[in-house]
């Protein structure tokens, strides 16, 4: 939960499912009167919701509206037909309201301006948040926390099929097994049950004595033990708009592996511990974890400097959005 400054209103309460409470919502933006709205788009489920709450620009006259997308169509949406209708639909009615719009790298502006027939001059491209408020623990110390040694490979994040986790496990799998004794890796985060090859590679694994797989909610508290007992931090996205794991990643200083994705060149660029690999591509990432485990026996702990991402950027390009006429 976050904790707001003393002297910020806040409504903490929607829900998709009740009504109720998004007219509760509306009725709070009505006696705030806000003079800008941010909302955030990944998922039409919330579609209804946000429309309502669009209401209050068509109802009052103001305020701006700016819509930071975090996903152009789910890929789950997508993928059976009732629901991409749907999302096509109320995506098109809640973006006719918008003055703005906020996409996460280059490569996602062309995407949102072909999939809504925007105009590129509204689209403006803002990175995701550096992630650099989460503790950092000694190496050694998080490893025994969670009775860990070798070489720690971390994935974290949902679960889905367009992660490409089964990737990443049937690149593990293909570890010579001298190299794989000397490694675990940790797949951490909500499990959505749309990647059916995952479990078949898990239950395969000629290594699954050394695989932590913890397919559930991660509370804040336990992130950044995670990441400071991992030695690399592998990302094998299939698609991507942007990532938060990657920044967060970053923040810590880890060195990443992850798919040469143009979002994902993009969003590593000028940090220098990113390595790619082609999408997809099983035997690309064994031989580069098997690159990055020889650098941790040659160096041991591997730290790389965040340069570039800034909160105090990140606001600076909002305020320029909003004083756009």
């Amino acid at each position: 939960m976050t904790d707001f400054e003393t002297g910020i209103n806040v409504f903490d309460g929607m829900d998709w499912n009740s009504p109720r409470s998004w007219f509760l919502a509306l009725k709070f933006i009505y006696h705030q009167k806000p003079d800008v709205m941010i909302f955030h788009w990944w998922t039409s489920s919330v579609a209804h919701m946000q429309i309502i709450l669009a209401l209050f620009k068509v109802l009052c006259g103001k305020p701006k509206l700016i819509l930071e997308m975090h996903e152009i169509v789910d890929p789950l949406e997508e993928k059976i037909l009732p629901l991409r209708l749907y999302s096509r639909v109320v995506g098109r009615v809640l973006i006719k309201h918008f003055n703005s719009f906020v996409a996460h790298s280059n490569e996602a502006k062309k995407s949102i301006a072909r999939a809504y027939g925007l105009s590129p001059g509204i689209i403006h491209v803002i990175p995701v948040g550096p992630y650099d408020f989460y503790q950092k623990y000694d190496r050694n110390l998080a490893k025994k926390s969670y009775g860990l040694k070798g070489f720690v490979i971390l994935y974290f994040g949902m679960i889905r099929h367009y992660k490409g986790v089964s990737v990443l496990i049937k690149a593990f799998n293909k570890l010579p097994q001298v190299e794989a004794d000397n490694m675990l890796l940790i797949i951490a985060g909500e499990d959505w049950g749309d990647d059916k090859e995952l479990i078949q590679a898990l239950g395969n694994s000629p290594n699954r004595n050394r695989i932590l797989f913890k397919p559930e909610f991660i509370p804040d508290q336990v992130v950044p033990k995670l990441f400071s007992a991992a030695d690399v931090v592998v990302l094998p996205y299939l698609r991507t708009c942007g990532s938060g794991v990657v920044n967060l990643a970053m923040a810590q200083g880890k060195p990443i592996i992850t798919s040469d994705l143009d979002t994902m060149v993009e969003c590593l660029k000028g940090y220098q511990g990113g390595e790619f690999f082609p999408v997809g591509d099983v035997n690309a990432l064994s031989n580069k974890i098997i690159k990055m485990h020889k650098k941790w026996i040659d160096n041991k702990e591997q730290v790389y400097e965040l340069r570039g991402v800034s909160w105090s950027i990140i606001v600076d390009n909002f305020q320029r959005i909003i004083n756009c006429k």
